[in-house]
Formats: structure tokens, sequence, C-alpha cells
């Protein structure tokens, strides 16, 4: 059964989400992290992978995001953390084809993602730091999934919730969703009356007066 917060969530933008959190005093905003694929905004619950550097956890070896993949869907967004200093993908074409395969929203990488190309072909979302052809093979591990990770200054815990726009990237904690999601409702709906406002012929700085500038108090 669809998420009815995400599905909420996909009728917002970032700019207005990151309002809802200045309001509520609350952290998840990540700039920097630019669309790569794809094409507009995404939203869903994280799936999260964490990346780094020396060996891997005991076990059958497995190759980073595959774990991820299998477990997502279209309310999935996978949050990947790749922050080890190493310039190594973290993720590339043929998880990008797992991954449409399974309709899953998007993915987002704090890191370098390869293969991008194969990405845009498949127009799966893809957000990430930076871009590189170098292989993970040899250079990073996965350390595991559905853990913390660190994506910009914010901590993501898997299940919180995530929505990229070519804004910004937003992580908003599970247990804050329904308050972030009625004030940003409520933000959308003023900004709809100021437009109308302006289109109806009233000037902007009488739109956008004392009211604008304390919207969010």
């Amino acid at each position: 059964m669809a998420d009815q917060n995400v599905q909420r969530l996909r009728r917002l933008d970032c700019c207005a989400v990151s309002d809802a959190l200045d309001k509520l005093k609350l952290p998840g905003v990540v700039s920097g992290l630019p669309q790569r694929a794809g094409a507009g905004r995404i939203a869903g619950r994280a799936i999260t992978v964490k990346l780094g550097t020396g060996e891997p956890p005991p076990g059958p070896p497995v190759h980073l995001g595959c774990t991820a993949i299998e477990q997502a869907d279209n309310d999935n967004v996978i949050v990947v953390e790749q922050r080890s200093g190493v310039e190594a993908g973290c993720w590339g074409g043929l998880l990008s084809l797992a991954a449409k395969v399974r309709d899953v929203a998007g993915v987002v990488a704090d890191g370098p993602v390869r293969d991008i190309d194969e990405a845009v072909d498949y127009e799966l979302p893809v957000f990430s730091r930076a871009t590189t052809a170098r292989t993970a093979r040899g250079r990073v591990v996965e350390q595991g999934t559905n853990v913390a990770v660190q994506i910009g200054d914010v901590t993501v815990e898997a299940g919180d919730y995530v929505m990229a726009d070519n804004s910004a990237v937003i992580f908003i904690r599970a247990g804050d969703i329904e308050r972030v999601l009625e004030a940003a409702e409520i933000i959308v709906a003023k900004e709809a009356a100021m437009a109308k406002a302006i289109l109806s012929g009233t000037p902007v700085g009488q739109v956008m007066g004392g009211n604008y500038e304390h919207m969010l108090a």
C-alpha cells in the first residue's frame, strides 16, 4: 500500500519544505547534490547504504547497493554515503538498470557516481556530489545497508523521508513527517494566494510586504 506521506511530499517542492523545517527549527536541508540524471522532483522513504574503505563485513560477498535495490520499490529513495575521500564510484550503470527495473523512485549519493550516461538513458533520477569513471572495486566496500549514514551535515536513518529537486535534497525524520507536511502545505497555500494576487495586478511590493517577511514566525 502506497505511503500517503510520500504522496503528500511529492506534491510539494524543496523550498516549501525547507521553509517548514526553518519554522519548526529542524535540520534536514543538504545543498551541493545536483541532479545528474532523470527529471523532476523525487520523494520517498530512505533505504540507506554506507560505503567506506577497509574490509567488508563478514559473510558472503555482496556488490555494493544490491541489497538496497532488492528491498526497494517506488516508495523508496536509495541514499548512499561515500565520504571516504577515495575517488571511487558509489553507484553505477548496472545498479541504475536494476533500480529502474524495480521502479525505485531515485538515488541520492554523497559521493561520486559513475556510468551517469546510463542513468540518463534509463531516466533514473540520480542526485550526487560528483561523477567519476573510477570503479569501486578494490577501492571501497559496502559497510552496511539500512544503517545510519551521513549526507552533508545530516544524519539519515533508514525509513526517514527524502525529497530532492533542483534546489536541494531534504531529509525528514520519520517522527517529524506529519508536522513538517502540515507546515509546508500551509506555506504553499499562502504562496499560492500571493501568486494569485500578483497575477490579478496587485503590486509585488504590496504582496511581499510584512506578511511575507514574517510568514514563518
